[in-house]
């Protein structure tokens, strides 16, 4: 390699025999986002650029010979810093990933199933707590019809109550959609 091919390569740019020695996220100057898709994309970005450099190395590699040695040293150390920084992208990202999904990677699966199988289980469960509720509705009804064969009269105070207290619920619900400028939340009743 000539000195203008040592000067570029110091830089980042192209090194001799087709070498790319990249540049590195140095975020000690810039200023700090907390932004979550922004710090994902860094993570990302920085993930291809290793998945790259693996990709060099090991067509260096295959090919090695004596004269690939500066080569191969530039692109470990540049595999190294980007690994770095990677490590230090990823402190600021706050992922959390449940175990079942990388025991599946382990396994060979796809991690799809596991989403598959936790809305199956929603699902699943979500009709268990239909069939509770439309048991306790039938319940009511029922004992509704009986009481009111039995207590004509208590029934219908008792609907009356809990019509006056269902209006007064609506009524305190309105009150509270009302925005500051005086424009209310519109809800469409079902």
């Amino acid at each position: 390699m000539d000195k203008s091919q040592n000067a570029t390569a110091a830089t980042g740019g192209s090194g001799g025999n087709g070498v790319l020695v990249p540049q590195t996220n140095d975020t000690t100057g810039a200023t700090v986002v907390d932004d979550p898709k922004q710090n994902l994309n860094e993570v990302n970005n920085s993930i291809q650029k290793i998945l790259g450099l693996i990709h060099q190395l090991y067509l260096t590699v295959s090919s090695f010979n004596a004269a690939s040695q500066l080569p191969l040293l530039q692109r470990l150390n540049a595999l190294v810093i980007e690994l770095d920084n990677m490590a230090k992208l990823s402190e600021k990202c706050n992922i959390q990933v449940p175990m079942e999904v990388f025991n599946l990677i382990d396994d060979g699966k796809n991690p799809d199933e596991f989403t598959r199988d936790v809305i199956n289980s929603c699902i699943a469960k979500n009709q268990i707590t239909k069939g509770k509720t439309d048991i306790f509705k039938s319940l009511r009804k029922h004992l509704l019809e009986e009481l009111e064969q039995t207590f004509p009269d208590e029934v219908e105070s008792y609907r009356e109550i809990r019509a006056a207290s269902a209006s007064e619920t609506k009524r305190l619900a309105q009150a509270q959609s009302i925005l500051q400028n005086g424009d209310m939340k519109v809800k469409p009743e079902p």
